[in-house]
């Protein structure tokens, strides 16, 4: 019993974690950056905010971001 449970759980953390993209996003000057979750715009600011492969929240101007990609 307690083995199916650890499978069990094993299994709902696989689907969970396989829920959140990663995403890269291609600069205007040639960076890439690679980031954890989809990136969000602020459409007030034109700042996109994401979280880098470290976890740390990030902001960069929107108007130097010339491609997002899901991984």
């Amino acid at each position: 019993m307690r083995r199916l449970a650890g499978l069990a759980l094993v299994a709902i953390g696989l689907l969970l974690s396989g829920c959140s993209s990663d995403y890269v996003m291609a600069t205007k000057d040639g960076r890439m950056i690679m980031t954890e979750g989809k990136p969000t715009i602020d459409p007030e600011t034109g700042l996109v905010q994401y979280t880098d492969r470290s976890g740390h929240v990030m902001q960069i101007n929107g108007d130097e971001v010339s491609t997002m990609i899901e991984r």
